[in-house]
């Protein structure tokens, strides 16, 4: 049963993010699709540590499978237009989407990209737009630049000033969101997974992420240290 606050919203075709879902303490996702998309492929990758023999990936990588194919089968309008601008959008500026792996984060860069389970994400930095006129001023008037030795925290760009190709543009790039699924898609990915809400679908994913790495910790798929009794699991066996 869906709470009667999501069904009030779903009026509106489009939900609004961080509106009450009805369930305490837990909002409407903004971009709930390219999220459970990433998750899954995020826990697909990490599965790849444990044994293909163990019964724990075997049955997350199936459980995680069907769910992708979900919720990657209901396209929001405009997608297709909107994967050929992203697609060209990372051709024509490499510069300003590249990798964790080449040392990439939020505090150099605005955009960061990664590749999960062959497809690839970007995360972006969402500047807090405010107006000077309504800012406080703190008192402080700026100070002179030193010189001599610069501590940690003072140089912390310069990682970011070597990574700057030479001759290129410095002009900031905005990157356009994944457009958003309508109510009726939302609520059809919510039916065939049976999960709940799809925030709750997305709160099971992140424990689902969180859980392959502690189950990789403690390599599930060895041998018990100490080998069962005789006839201790014959209680749980299935007859059939």
């Amino acid at each position: 049963m869906r709470p009667s606050t999501r069904l009030l919203a779903a009026a509106a075709k489009i939900l609004e993010p961080g509106a009450p879902t009805g369930l305490t303490g837990l909002f409407t996702h903004p971009a709930p699709r390219s999220t459970l998309i990433y998750l899954y492929s995020s826990t697909l990758d990490r599965l790849k540590a444990l044994p293909e023999s163990s019964v724990y990936r075997q049955s997350t990588e199936a459980l995680t499978k069907h769910r992708l194919r979900i919720v990657e089968s209901i396209e929001p309008a405009g997608y297709g237009e909107w994967q050929e601008r992203a697609k060209r959008q990372l051709t024509e500026h490499p510069e300003s989407f590249r990798t964790a792996e080449d040392g990439t984060t939020h505090e150099t860069n605005q955009h960061v990209r990664s590749v999960r389970h062959g497809r690839a994400f970007v995360a972006t930095k969402v500047e807090e737009e405010y107006d000077e006129r309504e800012v406080e001023w703190d008192g402080e008037t700026g100070s002179p630049e030193l010189e001599g030795t610069r501590t940690s925290a003072e140089r912390k760009n310069q990682a970011a000033m070597g990574r700057v190709t030479p001759g290129g543009s410095e002009e900031i790039v905005k990157w356009e969101p994944e457009p958003p699924l309508d109510a009726d898609q939302i609520a059809e990915i919510e039916n065939k997974i049976g999960a709940g809400l799809i925030e709750e679908v997305i709160q099971v994913a992140e424990g689902e992420l969180k859980l392959v790495d502690i189950m990789t910790e403690a390599k599930v798929w060895e041998e018990l240290a100490e080998k069962p009794v005789p006839g201790q699991w014959t209680y749980f066996e299935r007859k059939t």
